[in-house]
């Protein structure tokens, strides 16, 4: 077996470039066009065979082992977020109001120099490396558009990878976690219809403001009175929109939220109750609500098996890592549409850095992280499909 980190090491140089150019130019999501046409020609250099287009901007590229043996699906998210770059780093974002601030740009560089290592030692494997380059993650559904566009399909993984970068946690740990490892997320909008009137006699109005308020502290209920203790629930609300005027009481006002489980039973219970808590508190203040929701993915859930070897894999490779089979997050991912096909695995790379300041949260306008991750994430990765094809 190749020894994949110490190659990754050497390319350093070549992932770096590939990291800070996509950085100093990020696009959102299903908007990646220069992303991918330089995630293209790089595949196409290693004389790979690659498709285009898929769900719009994704790319998809085969490598054919010497041997016959099965298919290993890797995935790499390739959007940025609108947010405006703070972090003053010499190949800050060049795009105003747009930068990755997920790490999807080092997930996009890592991916390219797996393609170029495995490349290197196709003789060696035994099946095919289908990797996938997707658009949109961040929300927009491009993991589901990809599935429904064919990518699992011409060849049919048997199984599925993906990796993240984690800024929640330092250099050196690795997350690989048996089960749910992200949540189930989704989204709602709730409608508070009154009567408006003056601020000065609001006797005379049914102030949906008033309802949202009570509508908002009771959803704070749900999971602690209504979720099974040892099961996890998130509600928040996070937009409120109403009126203008500050002596004007409006006539309705609008919430927007997010929910996130990791058991189908508790989503049910959670929309369920957050409609009879809407719908009931509104009426009971002379109002009237409406929810509606829209789910954003499933939760990731790592197959067990799959997870045990990558462990064993990671514990030879990084002898002295701290690695994580408990780390578990609310946020979601849209990988999860892959792997309810696929059976898969979704890991966890530390990649934050305290003493050099590389420590700020996900989505944040400050985000970067320890480049030293970017070798450690495509040698893991490599190691990983070549030890289950070989």
């Amino acid at each position: 077996m190749p020894n994949y980190l110490s190659e990754a090491e050497s390319l350093f140089p070549y992932t770096q470039t590939l990291r800070r150019d996509f950085h100093q130019h990020p696009e959102l999501g299903f908007q990646e066009v220069r992303t991918a046409g330089i995630v293209a020609r790089e595949l196409r250099d290693l004389g790979l065979e690659v498709s285009t287009g898929i769900a719009e901007t994704g790319v998809v590229a085969i490598i054919e082992g010497g041997k016959p043996g099965p298919v290993a699906l890797l995935r790499f998210d390739m959007d940025a977020l609108p947010i405006h770059e703070e972090t003053g780093a010499t190949y800050a974002s060049q795009t105003p109001g747009v930068m990755h601030a997920c790490g999807h740009d080092g997930h996009t560089a890592i991916g390219l120099t797996v393609a170029k290592m495995l490349h290197t030692h196709r003789d060696e494997l035994a099946g095919t490396v289908k990797l996938v380059f997707q658009p949109a993650e961040e929300g927009l559904g491009g993991a589901a558009r990809m599935v429904k566009e064919g990518v699992l399909t011409n060849p049919r993984p048997d199984m599925s990878f993906a990796l993240h970068l984690w800024n929640d946690k330092p250099f050196g740990w690795l997350g690989i976690t048996p089960g749910p490892a992200m949540a189930a997320s989704g989204r709602f909008q709730i409608t508070v219809t009154g009567s408006g009137g003056h601020g000065a006699a609001p006797h005379t109005t049914r102030d949906p403001v008033v309802a949202s308020a009570q509508i908002i502290t009771a959803f704070q209920t749900i999971v602690s009175r209504n979720v099974p203790p040892l099961d996890s629930a998130v509600i928040s609300v996070t937009a409120i929109e109403a009126g203008e005027a500050f002596n004007v009481i409006p006539s309705t006002a609008t919430l927007k939220g997010t929910f996130r489980t990791y058991r189908p039973t508790v989503h049910g219970l959670l929309k369920e109750r957050m409609k009879k808590i809407a719908v009931g508190l509104a009426e009971a203040l002379n109002c009237t609500a409406e929810i509606d929701f829209w789910e954003i993915t499933p939760p990731v859930d790592n197959d067990p098996a799959l997870t045990a070897k990558i462990q064993t894999i990671a514990k030879g490779l990084f002898p002295d890592a701290v690695i994580d089979a408990e780390e578990r997050t609310m946020g979601s991912e849209d990988m999860a549409y892959m792997m309810q096909e696929v059976p898969g695995c979704y890991f966890f790379i530390g990649s934050s850095s305290a003493k050099a300041g590389l420590s700020a949260p996900h989505h944040h306008p400050k985000f970067d992280f320890d480049e030293r991750a970017l070798s450690r994430a495509a040698g893991m990765m490599a190691t990983v499909a070549a030890e289950f094809l070989s």
